[in-house]
């Protein structure tokens, strides 16, 4: 009999019926929200705590910290309390509610500062004074092997090697890297696209870094192209996907999907396929679906 943590992964992929703008063009989009923790996260979540375990970094006396926008936290959760090990998790003072509770159900310790770079700070200062486990998803390669040993094979497998282009929102930027370090070694033509929020926007999961906190596992040749989406869109998209295909999805997955339509129309054919990083129930208490 299978456990939480044996059903990780394998998540399904839908293809767009109605929001598709390109006959000659196929759209799928990956449920991540389908993982036991509802998310993509629960995917680095696992690969962290795990290979650290193996390793001997992680001990059956460590305590874990780290900070989060909310869903790597309930992912770390989840997998922290199958191994039995105590965790705080760092959250901007903005994150849904459903966020605090699901972590805290989980039995984590949710702390609340006012961004996720002063929850970065903290999480960095706390590990460094009382010896606790930092995770670091911003700078751990096991972030984004995680997608090198599960997404991409799986992305390859279910499109029986014909995906032409990958389109993922980048936040730690792990999806997006470890999925294009599989993608290229199959096929170096498939094409790698980012999604990041315009200027001023604030979209949920993703970021426009500040030079000084880009994440340090993030290498840009590994991204072909990068698509700015806006709040407004990635919202207007989100409530789509809910309404016109039955996705229900947060705003990050609005914006991976704006990105991979508007990419459609640039094509003459192809195979997109999007990453939906999570479920549209961790958002009902803000104004995503109002």
């Amino acid at each position: 009999m299978a456990s939480i943590i044996d059903l990780v992964g394998n998540t399904p992929m839908a293809e767009l019926q109605y929001l598709n703008p390109n006959k000659n063009v196929i759209i799928y989009a990956k449920l991540e929200g389908n993982n036991p923790g509802g998310s993509v996260k629960d995917r680095a979540a696992l690969n962290m705590i795990r290979s650290a375990i193996e390793r001997g970094d992680i001990t059956p006396n460590s305590k874990l910290i780290e900070a989060t926008s909310g869903n790597t936290g309930i992912a770390l959760a989840m997998i922290a309390s199958m191994y039995k090990l105590p965790i705080e998790l760092v959250m901007p003072s903005n994150s849904t509610k459903e966020r605090t509770f699901t972590m805290e159900a989980f039995g984590a310790k949710v702390t609340l500062l006012e961004n996720i770079e002063t929850c970065r700070d903290y999480a960095e200062e706390q590990a460094a004074k009382n010896g606790h486990f930092l995770v670091n998803q911003f700078a751990n390669k096991d972030n984004y092997l995680a997608h090198y040993k599960t997404t991409g094979p799986e992305l390859w497998r279910d499109t029986d090697g014909k995906i032409t282009h990958f389109v993922s929102s980048m936040g730690t930027t792990g999806t997006i890297m470890g999925t294009s370090m599989f993608l290229k070694e199959q096929n170096p033509h498939i094409q790698l696209v980012g999604c990041q929020p315009t200027e001023n926007s604030s979209i949920p999961g993703i970021r426009r870094w500040p030079i000084e906190y880009l994440p340090k596992i993030f290498d840009a040749s590994r991204v072909d192209r990068t698509i700015d989406v806006s709040q407004e869109d990635a919202t207007i998209m989100a409530r789509r996907l809910a309404k016109e295909e039955g996705i229900f999805s947060g705003m990050s997955s609005g914006g991976a999907a704006w990105a991979a339509i508007k990419l459609a129309q640039e094509l003459e054919s192809g195979i997109i396929v999007f990453i939906c990083c999570d479920r549209g129930d961790r958002y009902l208490s803000s104004n995503l679906f109002r």
